[in-house]
C-alpha cells in the first residue's frame, strides 16, 4: 500500500496529462483517479497509470476522498469544480486561469477560506528557468537600479484553429489569449517586483477567432515599469525576456525547455530533472554581449510545495491574494483595453 498522497485530475488533455500528472508524479503523487468523458482519453489513463480509478462525475470524484484534486478543465468549468471541491473538504489546485472574471475568483476564495480548505492556481511559469534567472540577478545587483521589464508569448500562426476552444470560444466563455497567457505573464512580473498598477491595455482579435494580441503596462514601486505582450500573429518575435536596469540589460531570447521535456514524456523523477532545464541568458552593455549562468528550470517545485502544505500546513505556492490581483487585472485590461 502507497503511502503517498492521492491526487485526482479533472481533465486529461494538454494541462492534465502532460503538466500536470507527471509533475505531480515527479513530486510523489500517487495519480488515484482522473475525470473524463473521452473514450479515447479513458485508454490513455489506463496506458499511464493502470491503477487510476476512472470517473464521469464530481460526485464520483469526491466519493473517492483524494487528498488533492487538480482541475484541469476547460476554463468555464473552473469556479464551479473548485467549489464544489473545497466544500467537500478536498484541497484544490486550479489550472490557470482560476476564473473566468474576477467575481468568480472571489467565490473560489470565499470558500476555501470559510471551509478552512486550501486553493491555489498552477502559474508554474515562476520556475521557469528565465524567472529563476531574474531572481537571481535582481538580488546581485548586476543591472543596477532595474526600471524597465519586457515578458512576451510571441509566435507566428497567420492562420488560427477553429477547432481549438482557446481560439473559437468568446471571452465569457473561457476563450482568447488573454485569459491563457496573460495570466502567466502577470504572475512572473509581480513575482518580482510586486502587484502593480495597470497603465494601459490593447486587446483585440487579428484573425477572426477570440483576441490573439494583447498588450498590457503596468507601473510598480521603485520606478519599474513591465510591458507584458501576447500575441500569435508576430512575424517577428521579440526576446522572450528583456530585463533593463541603469547599468545592463538581461537578454533571454527562448521559451524554458521544461514544457518540451513533458511532451516527450520525460517528467522530474523523484523531484529533480535528470536533464538541462536552463535557457540559455545574455547580458548586453551596448555591443558588450556576456553570457550569464541561468538557472535550471524547476516546475515541480510547485508540486512539492503543494505536498508541504497538505503535509505540514505551510503556505501553497501560489497566494490566493495573487490570483485575486491577476483576475482583476484581466478584467480591468479588457475592460479598459484602447480597442
Amino acid at each position: 500500500m502507497s503511502n503517498n498522497l492521492r491526487a485526482a485530475i479533472i481533465g486529461y488533455g494538454l494541462a492534465g496529462r502532460t503538466f500536470h500528472s507527471n509533475l505531480l508524479k515527479g513530486a510523489g503523487f500517487e495519480i488515484a483517479a482522473v475525470m473524463l468523458t473521452s473514450e479515447n482519453r479513458k485508454a490513455q489513463v489506463g496506458s499511464d497509470f493502470p491503477t487510476a480509478v476512472v470517473v464521469s462525475t464530481l460526485k464520483e470524484l469526491i466519493e473517492l476522498k483524494p487528498d488533492l484534486v487538480v482541475v484541469a478543465s476547460p476554463n468555464s468549468f473552473h469556479a464551479p469544480q473548485a467549489i464544489e471541491l473545497l466544500k467537500a473538504k478536498i484541497p484544490v489546485v486550479v489550472d490557470k486561469p482560476m476564473a473566468l472574471i474576477a467575481k468568480e475568483t472571489e467565490d473560489i476564495i470565499k470558500v476555501s477560506e470559510s471551509e478552512g480548505v486550501p486553493v491555489t492556481v498552477f502559474f508554474n511559469r515562476r520556475w521557469d528557468s528565465d524567472a529563476l534567472t531574474i531572481k537571481k540577478i535582481i538580488a546581485e545587483g548586476i543591472l543596477g537600479n532595474i526600471f524597465r521589464f519586457e515578458a512576451r508569448f510571441e509566435r507566428y500562426r497567420t492562420l488560427g484553429n477553429p477547432d481549438s476552444w482557446r481560439e473559437r470560444l468568446s471571452p465569457a466563455e473561457g476563450g482568447g489569449k488573454l485569459l491563457d497567457l496573460q495570466p502567466h505573464l502577470l504572475s512572473t512580473t509581480i513575482d518580482f517586483f510586486g502587484q502593480g498598477e495597470l497603465q494601459y491595455s490593447s486587446v483585440r482579435s487579428i484573425r477572426g477567432l477570440s483576441d490573439d494580441d494583447s498588450f498590457l503596462v503596468l507601473k510598480h514601486k521603485n520606478n519599474i515599469d513591465s510591458y507584458l505582450s501576447a500575441c500569435e500573429v508576430m512575424g517577428s518575435p521579440g526576446p522572450r525576456i528583456r530585463l533593463t536596469g541603469d547599468k545592463a540589460s538581461l537578454i533571454v531570447h527562448g521559451l524554458d525547455p521544461q514544457e518540451g521535456f513533458l511532451r516527450q514524456g520525460l517528467y522530474p523523477e523523484n523531484g529533480k530533472w535528470s536533464v538541462d532545464t536552463r535557457t540559455p541568458a545574455f547580458i548586453h552593455r551596448g555591443d558588450e554581449i556576456t553570457e550569464y549562468e541561468s538557472v535550471p528550470g524547476d516546475y515541480v517545485q510547485f508540486y512539492l510545495r503543494v505536498k508541504a502544505a497538505l503535509e505540514t500546513g505551510t503556505a501553497m505556492p501560489v497566494s490566493t491574494d495573487d490570483a485575486l490581483y491577476i483576475a482583476r487585472t484581466i478584467d480591468q485590461a479588457r475592460a479598459n483595453s484602447v480597442r
